[in-house]
C-alpha cells in the first residue's frame, strides 16, 4: 500500500496541471479576444467620427447652395410680378423689350442639390448602422426626408417651366432670345423688337403658367428656409455629440 501512494499523488498533480493549463489558456483566449473586440470598438468609433466630421462638412456646403437657391427665387418670384402687371394691364406695344427679357428668365433656373457625399458613401457601402447616436441618427434622417420633398418640388417645377416653352416659342423671336444671350447671362433686348404674335390668348397662356411657376418658386423658397435652418441645427448637434470643436 505504501508503494502506490506516490503513484496516486503522482496521477492527482497531473489532473492538477492540466487543468491549470486548461484555465491558463482559456484565460488568455478570452482575454485576446475581450482586447480584439475593444480594438474594433475603439476602430468603429473613430471611424464613425471621421464619418460624421465629413457629413458636417456637408451640411455647411448645403448650406451656402441653399442660400444661393433662396436668392434666386425670391428675385425670380419678384420678376414674374412684374410680368404679370404688364401682361394684366394689356400695355404689350412699347414694352416688348420688358417682356423678351422677362419671358427669357421666366425659364431659368437655380436647382438645389444636395451635398450627399458622405450619406451616399453609408448607402453604397451598407454601413449605415456606423452612426450609433440615436439624437444624430433621428436629425439625419429629418434632414433627408426633407430634402427628398424639396426635389419632388423641383420636379414638379421643372414640368411647369416645360410647359411654358411652346408658349414663349409662338410668341417670341427666337433670333432676338439668342441676341440677349451672353456667355455671362440673359441681358435685355436693345428697345423693343416685335413679337412674333400679338395674341391676347396666347398672352393669357403665359401669364398661366408664369403663376404657376412663381407658385413653386414660393413654396420652395420657404421649404429651403427650413431645410437651411434644420442643416445649421443639425451642425450644432453633430459637432456637440461628437466634441468635433
Amino acid at each position: 500500500m505504501e508503494e502506490n501512494e506516490p503513484s496516486v499523488n503522482l496521477k492527482s498533480k497531473k489532473i492538477k496541471d492540466y487543468f491549470l493549463e486548461f484555465a491558463m489558456l482559456f484565460l488568455a483566449v478570452t482575454l485576446g479576444f475581450f482586447a480584439e473586440s475593444y480594438r474594433e470598438h475603439l476602430s468603429d468609433k473613430s471611424h464613425e467620427r471621421q464619418l460624421v466630421r465629413s457629413l458636417v462638412e456637408d451640411l455647411k456646403s448645403d448650406t451656402a447652395t441653399i442660400q444661393l437657391s433662396i436668392d434666386f427665387r425670391a428675385k425670380k418670384w419678384k420678376m414674374i410680378d412684374s410680368l404679370m402687371v404688364l401682361l394684366e394691364s394689356k400695355q404689350i406695344k412699347g414694352n416688348e423689350g420688358e417682356l423678351y427679357y422677362f419671358g427669357r428668365r421666366l425659364v431659368r433656373n437655380f436647382t438645389f442639390q444636395s451635398n450627399e457625399r458622405t450619406l451616399s458613401q453609408l448607402d453604397n457601402s451598407g454601413a449605415a448602422g456606423t452612426i450609433q447616436n440615436v439624437k444624430a441618427m433621428n436629425g439625419i434622417i429629418a434632414y433627408r426626408k426633407l430634402v427628398e420633398i424639396i426635389n419632388k418640388n423641383q420636379d414638379d417645377e421643372r414640368l411647369e417651366r416645360q410647359n411654358a416653352f411652346p408658349v414663349l416659342s409662338r410668341m417670341f423671336s427666337p433670333f432676338e432670345f439668342n441676341r440677349m444671350m451672353t456667355p455671362t447671362g440673359v441681358y435685355r433686348s436693345m428697345g423693343n423688337p416685335a413679337l412674333r404674335t400679338y395674341d391676347e390668348a396666347l398672352q393669357q397662356d403665359l401669364a398661366f403658367w408664369a403663376h404657376q411657376i412663381k407658385g413653386s418658386a414660393y413654396l420652395i423658397e420657404g421649404r429651403l428656409g427650413l431645410l437651411k435652418k434644420q442643416a445649421k441645427e443639425l451642425i450644432v448637434l453633430l459637432e456637440m455629440e461628437y466634441e468635433l470643436n
